[in-house]
């Protein structure tokens, strides 16, 4: 037993012990069915805290022949699986923390000088016969032809490197190559499952480093519901700890994968039972700077599309030009892909759509946006007075905000409710915040324009209606006459309902007049 060939299980006995744990074993499964084979290389590439390491630790304390694990794996499901004993403990696994050792070294050429060290010299306790070998592919290589032992190679953080900015491109290169010669076409490799943020760097040698099945937010293949916690999981947590299910969706829900698969962030959904509190979590621990650094590259328009994202509208992407570096960003495109996958975005592959997924990552977007220089702050601050010119009922305040909000979209023609509904969800932005927001919501007897459910009953519901060129009494008349607000019974109370209306004169293309009615549903 060792630190890093054959460890313990006490990482995975400490997760075990937690309050809240959520069977992952069946990964198990999986990973069982490659190894030994062509197809045995894996590389799963998902955000902070979306449980990469606790998953990397588990696969440790399964495989690792330096300990006994069947207490912590015989209650799980992997352990109705029919082979659940032939690979219990039973293999050699090399596991490494690549983290550890970049963040205590001076250099990249360090780094892999120091994992060869410290690996080299577990080896050499390990095997008896003399192994005088400067790197470790030549001394795994020595272990294989005497003794024909094969290893399991467990790689957590395994991109660190490369997400780096000040790393050279020579100095990346030598990395992806120093793991090309480690782990491609060695016969003492068993398995290797590699753990990241990013997946595995595009390289001009289209032969480098080009085996393995990579598991991402774009592409989570079969291995979707692996990604983080699954909406049964976090449903069957809040009954159990009595947390309401519909407030920590609406805070942390929206991560779309495929097959259906919908996930939420652990680190977040722990938090929130823990402390029976919904607030920003995960976003906390990720770095805030580089998400304020990423939006403020202005590649062709992007700033305009975080605003129209926030705003609850979809970018569409082309998530394949994206090299997989944070040093090789070329276009709106590469960064909106690297945001999905450092869980800032959604990503719907159906329509290779982009999205802000829920609160928690509003309240993200929205800090980083108030922190810029951009004139587009000035969005975000119109807003909030929007918004409580809204709850105050200041009816003038309300229509210049969203005349304001009008000269600054970027929409051709703006003659149509349509192009009013996108006007005011973008003069809303900050709404978000404070609400779930609907558009086009068949309620009563038709569709409601524009629905904001509050998070908190503090908060007046609203209900916005539309018109073009018509009076604002029709729009509020509507509201009542088609009953838009039979979906909002528990709100009557604290309701608000809005009619708004937009006046273009023919004559002068500059002419750009709104008007606003609010009403208290009770008065």
């Amino acid at each position: 037993m060792g630190i890093y060939l054959n460890p313990d299980n006490s990482d995975f006995t400490t997760l075990r012990q937690s309050p809240i744990c959520v069977d992952k074993s069946l990964l198990i499964k999986y990973t069982n069915s490659k190894l030994n084979i062509k197809e045995r290389f894996l590389c799963v590439a998902r955000p902070r805290r979306f449980g990469k390491s606790t998953d990397a630790h588990m696969l440790v304390a399964y495989y690792s022949k330096g300990c006994d694990s069947s207490e912590l794996f015989d209650d799980l499901k992997i352990s109705q699986c029919d082979n659940y004993h032939q690979h219990l403990n039973q293999h050699n696994v090399i596991f490494i923390n690549m983290l550890k050792f970049y963040k205590q070294s001076s250099s990249v050429n360090d780094m892999m000088d120091y994992m060869n060290d410290d690996i080299i010299d577990e080896l050499k306790e390990e095997y008896e016969f003399r192994i005088n070998r400067h790197t470790l592919t030549a001394a795994l290589s020595k272990i294989y032809a005497q003794t024909k032992n094969k290893f399991i190679f467990i790689v957590d953080e395994w991109d660190c490197v490369l997400r780096n900015k000040d790393i050279t491109e020579k100095e990346k290169v030598k990395y992806i190559d120093y793991l090309d010669v480690l782990f491609k076409d060695q016969p003492y490799v068993e398995l290797v499952y590699m753990t990241g943020i990013l997946p595995i760097k595009k390289s001009d040698d289209q032969s480098t480093f080009n085996m393995f099945e990579e598991i991402t937010m774009i592409s989570s293949s079969f291995l979707g519901e692996y990604m983080g916690f699954t909406v049964d999981e976090v449903r069957n947590l809040c009954t159990q700890y009595q947390v309401d299910y519909e407030e920590v969706k609406t805070w942390y829900d929206g991560y779309r994968l495929e097959n259906n698969i919908s996930i939420y962030s652990p680190r977040s959904i722990v938090q929130a039972i823990t402390n029976k509190s919904c607030k920003s979590y995960w976003v906390d621990t990720s770095n805030f700077e580089d998400l304020k650094l990423y939006i403020n590259m202005n590649f062709d328009g992007l700033k305009d599309d975080i605003i129209k994202l926030l705003a609850g509208e979809r970018i569409t992407i082309n998530p394949r030009t994206f090299r997989n570096d944070v040093s090789l960003l070329n276009s709106k495109d590469d960064v909106l892909t690297l945001l999905v996958h450092f869980g800032y975005l959604g990503y719907d592959q159906d329509y290779d759509e982009v999205y802000i997924p829920n609160k928690e990552v509003v309240d993200s977007f929205t800090r980083a946006i108030s922190q810029l220089s951009w004139k587009e702050t000035e969005i975000i601050r119109n807003s909030q007075e929007l918004l409580k010119a809204t709850w105050n009922k200041d009816e003038e305040k309300v229509a210049k905000y969203i005349e304001q909000a009008h000269q600054q979209v970027s929409i051709i023609q703006y003659n149509d409710e349509n192009a009013l509904a996108y006007t005011v969800n973008y003069a809303y932005i900050v709404a978000n915040n404070y609400y779930t927001i609907l558009r086009e919501t068949p309620t009563g007897k038709g569709y409601a324009d524009i629905i904001f459910i509050p998070f908190n009953p503090i908060h007046p519901a609203m209900i916005i209606e539309l018109k073009w060129q018509k009076d604002t009494d029709i729009a509020i008349n509507q509201i009542f006459e088609k009953e838009y607000y039979a979906s909002l019974k528990h709100y009557l109370d604290n309701l608000l309902l809005i009619g708004i209306t937009y006046d273009k004169d023919p004559h002068s293309k500059d002419y750009k007049k709104h008007y606003c009615k609010i009403r208290k549903y009770k008065e």
